[in-house]
């Protein structure tokens, strides 16, 4: 390439990080505000939540749209066209990660009426907690393009999936003891898959770290935990 067309380049690039960041960042809040707003039953804050999703949404179609003109106007090969498959892989799951948050929200502001069951919500926030650290390392090891730092994500992900199994049978148990706590642990048992998958996410993540930097994949199978890994170690 023209030194002209490889700075017109780097910029399309540059362009193109900024609005990940900018959906990382949305992403971020996005969850910690869902998971707070469940934990505390907060209805004001469920909804500026589920409010937040259209920019999100919006980021991910410029993304997209972005990364198309650049490989058109470019015609980038080898690590230059793995950046940018990269930023439309990330920027996927970053709007993904989005619509989890909204989901949560939404039940959180279904339940802000609801009779509060204190014990029901340790479990999740742990996992909320999890979920958040996992999408910020991993939209770290994506800035800096860390692959150590990515794959420590892939793999502790089996330490979310053991929590959800956890909860799971915490709610169940609630349930059992007194049948007036089924509608409210049930919404609860939904967030809980939807904080697991946020985790799934992250470590899509992390596998589009490795990639774009080494060119390779990792392991096909992620390591998992709790039933997920009875269930697998049974099937083989």
């Amino acid at each position: 390439m023209t030194d002209h067309i490889a700075k017109a380049y780097d910029r399309d690039l540059e362009a193109l990080g900024r609005k990940i960041a900018e959906m990382g960042g949305i992403a971020e809040k996005m969850l910690s505000d869902s998971i707070d707003a469940l934990v505390n039953l907060d209805e004001a804050l469920g909804r500026s939540t589920i409010a937040a999703d259209p920019r999100l949404d919006a980021l991910q179609r410029e993304v997209e749209e972005a990364a198309i003109l650049t490989i058109a106007r470019r015609q980038p090969m080898a690590v230059d066209l793995r950046e940018i498959v990269a930023a439309i892989r990330v920027s996927g799951d970053l709007e993904r990660v989005g619509d989890l948050a909204k989901n949560i929200a939404r039940r959180a502001v279904k339940l802000a009426g609801e009779p509060r069951l204190p014990r029901a919500m340790i479990g999740l926030r742990h996992m909320g907690e999890i979920a958040a650290l996992h999408l910020k390392e991993v939209l770290d090891a994506y800035a800096q393009r860390d692959t150590a730092m990515a794959r420590q994500v892939w793999e502790s992900d089996k330490d979310l999936d053991a929590l959800e199994d956890s909860v799971f049978r915490d709610l169940l148990t609630f349930m059992m003891e007194d049948p007036r706590n089924i509608t409210f642990c049930t919404h609860l048992l939904f967030c809980s898959k939807n904080i697991e998958r946020v985790g799934d996410h992250a470590t899509n993540i992390a596998e589009t770290v490795y990639y774009v930097v080494t060119g390779g994949n990792l392991p096909v199978d992620r390591p998992k935990g709790g039933e997920a890994a009875i269930a697998g170690g049974t099937s083989a």
